[in-house]
């Protein structure tokens, strides 16, 4: 069974891309465009691992890994940061913070070294 990954952006060109590049290396994806829609979808995937961006209308995503880590069955889900803020002090214990623009490579060595 496929490993599952949920991403978290605003920009519906970055979450294709990323859906792509996941699905390409034998990744399950889903998706969220906010903050808000991604506490909703977490709880009912339960995914490995969520990509994260920081700066979203509405909630911002240090709101989201707030809640997140709240949810006693999801609080340990693994966080790649991946925005093009400057938040790598917003969220401490994430896997890693990885700015925009980024190497897809380096982004999928990431990915594979926290969930296989």
């Amino acid at each position: 069974m496929a490993k599952k990954i949920l991403i978290i952006d605003d920009d519906p060109i970055v979450v294709k891309y990323l859906a792509s590049l996941f699905e390409d290396n034998g990744y399950e994806t889903v998706s969220a465009g906010s903050s808000v829609e991604g506490l909703k979808v977490v709880r009912v995937e339960k995914p490995d691992l969520i990509t994260l961006d920081l700066q979203m209308p509405g909630d911002w995503g240090p709101r989201f890994y707030r809640n997140l880590r709240k949810e006693k069955d999801l609080k340990d889900t693994p966080i790649v940061v991946v925005s093009g803020i400057d938040g790598d002090h917003a969220i401490k214990d994430a896997v890693a913070f990885v700015p925009k623009p980024f190497d897809a490579e380096k982004l999928l060595g990431i990915v594979k070294k926290a969930i296989g």
